[in-house]
């Protein structure tokens, strides 16, 4: 069964209380679907076949979330169910390892209803698989509304590591959800694998599957932690359906409208867990970090080697190992990204939040990713189920009072079907001059380049050239930057330049290839007054200055050469300033790289100018 957008729940106003909640089971087939009644619409498409991590081709933009493996392109709702699972293929076979169906167990669900003046209940799912007979028992709290009928009601699963002895568990948003008739299914994650340190061999999922490599073994995991953690939410919603059809004091939970949630660790949980169940009507993961809603590459394009959750800076037992050789400018091969992951729960609804007073949770690129899955759903004409909220001011994992409209809109809607709630939701601090589009400009036109230069005046610059360059495998790859004064007339300057490399993608002809980062020693440079000389070398004719150099291990022919330095400059817990261009006066800037031996000669952009207009 899908479900189709509705009036479901009847609220009547009084003194600005909800009061009232009402079903309504009509349907209108002409529509897109909010939810389903399966964990995978796709799972009768077969997977497709992915090359090895050589093969794979380096693509800086974000992929296109419509172009099929096969190589042919639909932006059609009617298509977007195979393409979703050609997503999830690819996120389980180079990211999580694989998450497991259901077509191998065998699940029991018992409901206990609360006990006479009190609210709380208990739900034990006991799932066996059949091939080995082990089992994974979950025990949740359920919180049942009181003073709004019988129900069913709709229920919000959230991430935690214990399950409400008392009350509701609504996680991180209680001031929303308290004033409305919504019931809560804990999933305690620990009963599937442990949060935390050490060999995850002993937890529960991995015994049911000894084929997978748990994360901290003595082996590289073939199968992390957010593989395992959604397959338990997922058989945690087939408890939910089967208690609700138990035939002496049902669940009264309606399964057509579950809502997940999370933050921070817990909010990639909740991300990947609303992703791999169409079964989750509504996902509101908070403050997910890097592996949740920011993208890998826009966060090692962005935010380069600060303290931002990327793929050298996160906990390594959440995913499998084969994810890790797309570390450092190698996340460039990773054939998809999170936009694609927020995509998959296309077309039910999903609210991310960030919050900028933390820079590790990498919230740049966080916005970027978001206005690239805004552009899926807009595309797919259902631009109203996706909204971000990216603010500060308030402690992590703390909603602020700002955010309550939005997630009280997102939940009025696609619980309790309020069709004028407003979920248009787009907050950010970022301007104009934050280029995002940039990412998804190649989307439908042609090859995966970038459409200009990344220069947004705060001591950022990421700039190009397609000059072509042979390189040998194992000689030696200098590269470096000469600076220059714009105007003719200025005063004297010193020019700082910290945290700058030159990537080099290598290609051969057999369809190899890998990017070649040399990272680039921090300079300090003298422009003199009124002096329009290149320094700390002249035009590429001149001995050259190479401020690094790098061996090569892997040949062939330089088809797109990269010069990045990114500057940071949002203050805050955690938050460093710099790297990036410090200076007072506009700059002039070009790279250069050559290798060793005979070849197609050195790399020499064309000048870029560069302004440093941070405080």
């Amino acid at each position: 069964m899908k479900r189709y957008r509705s009036p479901l729940l009847v609220f009547v106003v009084l003194a600005a209380t909800l009061s009232a909640f009402a079903h309504s089971g009509r349907q209108d087939g002409s529509r897109i679907p909010l939810v389903y009644d399966v964990e995978n619409t796709g799972a009768h498409y077969r997977a497709p076949s992915f090359p090895d991590f050589d093969w794979l081709p380096i693509v800086r933009p974000l992929p296109d979330p419509f172009r099929f493996e096969n190589g042919t392109r639909s932006t059609s709702f009617r298509n977007w169910e195979r393409r979703r699972n050609e997503i999830k293929a690819a996120i389980e076979k180079y990211e999580i390892g694989r998450k497991p169906d259901a077509s191998d167990l065998t699940i029991a669900a018992t409901y206990t209803p609360p006990a006479a003046g009190t609210s709380i209940g208990q739900l034990v799912v006991v799932v066996t698989r059949n091939s080995n007979a082990k089992t994974v028992t979950l025990t949740s709290k359920v919180f049942i509304p009181q003073g709004w009928g019988e129900g069913p009601f709709p229920a919000l699963i959230p991430m935690t590591f214990f399950a409400s002895p008392t009350g509701p568990n609504y996680g991180s948003l209680a001031a929303v959800l308290s004033t409305r008739p919504i019931a809560t299914v804990d999933f305690v994650h620990n009963q599937v694998t442990r949060y935390g340190g050490g060999d995850k061999t002993p937890d529960p999922f991995y015994q049911m599957y000894p084929e997978f490599k748990a994360p901290g073994g003595p082996v590289d995991s073939d199968s992390g932690q957010y593989a395992a953690w959604s397959w338990g939410v997922s058989r945690l919603i087939d408890g939910i359906v089967l208690a609700s059809q138990q035939e002496e004091n049902p669940l009264p939970i309606d399964p057509d409208y579950l809502a997940v949630t999370g933050c921070s660790y817990a909010g990639k949980m909740a991300l990947f867990a609303g992703a791999l169940d169409e079964r989750v009507a509504l996902t509101i993961p908070l403050e997910s970090g890097g592996g949740g809603a920011p993208s890998w590459r826009v966060s090692q394009e962005i935010e380069g080697d600060r303290v931002v959750e990327a793929l050298t800076h996160t906990d390594r037992r959440w995913f499998a190992s084969q994810l890790f050789q797309f570390s450092g400018n190698n996340v460039y091969k990773l054939p998809y990204d999170h936009h694609e992951l927020m995509a998959m729960v296309a077309p039910r609804a999903l609210l991310v939040t960030g919050n900028t007073d933390f820079l590790w949770l990498s919230n740049r690129s966080n916005y970027v990713t978001s206005r690239a899955t805004q552009r899926i759903y807009e595309t797919l004409g259902i631009g109203d189920r996706f909204g971000f909220y990216i603010d500060g001011g308030h402690g992590h994992c703390q909603v602020p009072a700002s955010q309550y409209p939005a997630i009280a809109n997102f939940v009025d809607k696609f619980l309790f079907g309020v069709e004028d709630a407003d979920t248009q939701v787009r907050v950010h601090p970022y301007g104009e001059d934050f280029d995002y589009r940039r990412w998804t400009a190649w989307w439908g036109h042609g090859l995966p380049f970038f459409p200009n230069d990344w220069n947004p005046g705060n001591g950022t610059l990421v700039m190009s050239t397609t000059r072509p360059m042979l390189v040998q495998e194992g000689v030696n790859v200098q590269a470096g930057y000469a600076l220059a004064a714009l105007h003719r007339e200025h005063p004297a300057a010193t020019v700082a330049v910290a945290g700058a490399s030159v990537q080099l993608d290598i290609y051969r002809l057999d369809g190899r290839s890998r990017t070649l980062t040399i990272p680039l020693a921090n300079q300090s440079y003298t422009l003199p007054e009124n002096d329009r000389s290149w320094v700390p070398s002249g035009n590429p004719r001149d001995p050259l200055t190479f401020q690094g150099s790098a061996p090569a291990d892997f040949g062939g022919i330089v088809l797109n050469s990269f010069f990045s330095v990114v500057g940071q400059n949002n203050g805050g817990a955690g938050n460093p300033a710099g790297p990036g261009f410090d200076t007072t006066e506009p700059l002039r800037v070009k790279f250069h790289s050559d290798a060793e031996g005979p070849g197609l000669g050195g790399i020499w952009s064309q000048p870029v100018t560069v302004r440093d207009e941070t405080p």
